[in-house]
């Protein structure tokens, strides 16, 4: 099923060198949901205020330290890298133990810097690739010094039905020179992950080629085989079929849990894959060894619907976290962090961060679901910024990508910024802190040490520290 062409977007790719950089102006423009524009899901479009501090003329790799006008509590401000503006995912390398390096991508495609210094970013190298699309939770191989980049098929204005998606390898064993080792068309592109230590690639989303089979709803998982990084071999028989009550649908991210579990979210809930080792399949039921290529489902499903959860429709997982310990007293592994991401007329109704129990699902129940006789799990707390301390009801509260850190959730929420949560207690999860820029729009925050990146779709990346008392 992969499709094999050029397409003018590879000629935009260039290594651009930064100790030439001039200073620039960042001039904004309405944005719309920059993170997840995916058909059904849009935000509100929002003009920049002219006083956003990024529209300033700053020199590429200089901090801009002017703190944002915006709402903030518990969370002290240290700076902002307004030439990442578009920005959409960050990850880190460590390059033995005293220095480490961050990868911001985005719009613009991929920057690298030095962060050895958190609180002092140093800008080394880029490769400049105007509208690319959009790489969200950009994973890393640490060994092997490996970067990849997931092309959505509406990257380069291409469009959602036919466009070209795939996957760039960039080596960055130098992070001062970073360099493209090749580029996978896959027939998915919204976002790729790292599966068995990163020599395999899970790529899912957004919705489905006009190629794809005809009852598919959105994209699959395609699997790629990166042993070789310069000569990838994508699967052609993809993954976690059916899982919307029996219908392929739209896989929005994986993410890999600590006992080596991947969680494939989407629409259709939640579906975790063992993808080595020998295993109890519950659907085959049978014992069988679990690869990258033909994983062995563990657990998860669709959500029960409910009133007051407050997103239509129900179960577009955009991406989770199980942990792997107790929490709030629940059995080790039995709770997974779900966002959901929706956009509403009202921020009362659009997507929160939900606290889902696995319950009973490691009997295959999910993958047995269907609509006339479904199995659901069961919600047993949520959070939204609507009615919390500093938030702002005119601007889109989705909830968005998280990170964990012993009980500290820290999580962005589009418009509505950057939220700490203690979720010591996961039914009635509670805010410690939060950060609202006007007119920012919060994509991912990233631990650093004791700071915070946010990558934000309108200001760059700014960087935070939490102020409130150790949680958890």
């Amino acid at each position: 099923m992969t499709r094999r062409r050029t397409h003018p977007s590879h000629r935009l790719v260039r290594r651009a060198t930064v100790a030439v950089a001039t200073s620039v102006g960042l001039a904004l423009s309405p944005v719309v949901a920059w993170a997840c524009d995916d058909g059904e899901q849009h935000g509100t479009a929002e003009a920049a205020p002219a006083s956003l501090h990024t529209a300033r003329a700053v020199a590429a790799g200089q901090m801009d330290t002017t703190a944002p006008s915006g709402d903030y509590g518990s969370v002290e401000f240290i700076g902002n890298l307004p030439e990442a503006v578009g920005a959409t995912a960050i990850n880190f390398l460590d390059y033995g133990a005293k220095k480490r390096a961050m990868f911001v991508t985005g719009r613009f495609g991929l920057k690298s810097y030095d962060v050895t210094n958190p609180e002092k970013p140093r800008l080394l190298d880029s490769i400049d690739m105007p509208g690319f699309w959009e790489n969200e939770d950009m994973d890393v191989d640490p060994s092997r010094k490996l970067v990849f980049l997931s092309q959505d098929p509406r990257a380069f204005g291409q469009p959602q039905n036919s466009g070209e998606s795939g996957v760039y390898i960039v080596s960055a064993r130098d992070p001062e020179k970073l360099e493209i080792l090749s580029f996978a068309p896959v027939p998915a592109g919204h976002t790729t992950t790292c599966i068995n230590d990163c020599k395999y690639l899970w790529t899912g989303g957004p919705m489905k080629d006009d190629s794809q089979p005809a009852d598919w709803q959105g994209r699959p998982i395609f699997v790629t085989d990166i042993t070789n990084p310069k000569k990838p071999y994508v699967y052609p028989t993809p993954v976690d079929l059916g899982r919307n009550d029996g219908v392929t649908d739209y896989v929005h991210d994986v993410q890999v849990d600590e006992d080596g579990v991947a969680w494939a979210s989407g629409r259709g809930g939640l579906r975790g894959y063992w993808t080595k080792g020998r295993h109890w399949d519950p659907v085959q039921k049978v014992n069988r060894v679990a690869t990258a290529s033909d994983p062995v489902p563990y657990a998860g499903g669709k959500f029960v619907q409910q009133p007051d959860v407050g997103f239509p429709g129900g179960s577009f997982a955009h991406n989770a976290l199980r942990p792997t310990r107790s929490l709030g007293g629940h059995p080790a592994g039995d709770l997974a962090l779900v966002t959901i991401e929706n956009f509403s007329d009202s921020c009362e109704t659009d997507g929160n961060l939900l606290f889902v129990s696995l319950g009973d699902s490691r009997d295959g129940q999910g993958w047995r679901s269907t609509p006339e006789n479904p199995y659901r799990l069961k919600i047993v707390g949520e959070f939204t910024p609507w009615g919390q301390e500093g938030s702002d009801p005119k601007t889109g509260c989705s909830a968005h990508y998280f990170e964990m850190k012993g009980d500290l959730v820290v999580q962005s929420f589009y418009g509505n910024g950057t939220r700490f949560i203690d979720v010591s207690d996961p039914a009635h999860p509670r805010q410690v802190g939060y950060y609202r820029p006007n007119g920012g729009s919060s994509a991912a925050p990233y631990f650093n040490g004791d700071v915070v990146y946010v990558a934000d779709g309108r200001r760059g990346v700014d960087i935070i520290r939490p102020t409130m008392a150790k949680v958890g």
